[in-house]
């Protein structure tokens, strides 16, 4: 059986649509009152896992999953041994620099070495301001980081950023990208290497999918 690691949140919704039309029917998860966390598909070949985002290539990496749809910036942020199958077009959003409106800073490397930055996260910003050769100090938050600017804890923010709505109601700016991200298809390596086609068939109707269809209604 095929066991297939969802994101709770956000992309669940247009994951659920994706796999169903691949052939993989677990809308069982979006009922109303809804609390598994793993159902079998309709056709009784495959089973999904509800998890946390950051534990989606954890699932993946250690076998307990053979497949698994995630946000890029999660994978970027987790880096595992995972094989990264088929970009999935939906749930788009940027990871973003962003200040306060009222700030003198226009882009990244305008920042002061040393300044504080908030985030959720830490491995994509340090990589970021890495490649800036700029010495940030960065504070891990699991909130709302818009706070971290507003409070005065932080000259800037790194964030994911959809429409933007959220930093401007709080009166912050995006001042530059650090990447695109949107959801991913990835397997587990030595699962892929052993698969004797079921996991094929799964990668390839999910690459039809999204050649072929709008997920969102």
């Amino acid at each position: 059986m095929i066991t297939v690691a969802l994101a709770k949140g956000a992309l669940l919704k247009d994951s659920i649509i994706c796999l169903k039309t691949a052939g993989l029917d677990f809308t069982t998860l979006t009922r109303p009152g809804n609390r598994q966390l793993t159902v079998s598909s309709s056709c009784g070949r495959a089973r999904a896992l509800l998890v946390r985002n950051a534990d989606v290539p954890v699932y993946v990496a250690y076998g307990q999953a053979q497949l698994g749809l995630v946000g890029d910036d999660v994978l970027r942020e987790h880096p595992l041994e995972l094989a990264h199958l088929v970009d999935l077009g939906f749930g788009g959003c940027r990871m973003a620099v962003a200040v306060k409106q009222s700030s003198p800073y226009r882009r990244a490397a305008d920042l002061p070495a040393h300044c504080r930055v908030a985030t959720k996260f830490i491995h994509c910003a340090r990589t970021f301001f890495d490649s800036l050769h700029l010495p940030v100090d960065l504070i891990q938050l699991q909130g709302s980081v818009e706070l971290g600017p507003l409070t005065g804890m932080s000259e800037a923010i790194v964030d994911l950023v959809a429409t933007g709505q959220t930093l401007r109601d709080n009166g912050l700016v995006a001042i530059e990208d650090l990447f695109f991200s949107t959801a991913r298809l990835v397997g587990n390596p030595l699962a892929l290497r052993m698969d004797r086609g079921q996991l094929q068939e799964v990668v390839v109707a999910m690459g039809h999918v999204v050649r072929g269809y709008s997920l969102s209604p």
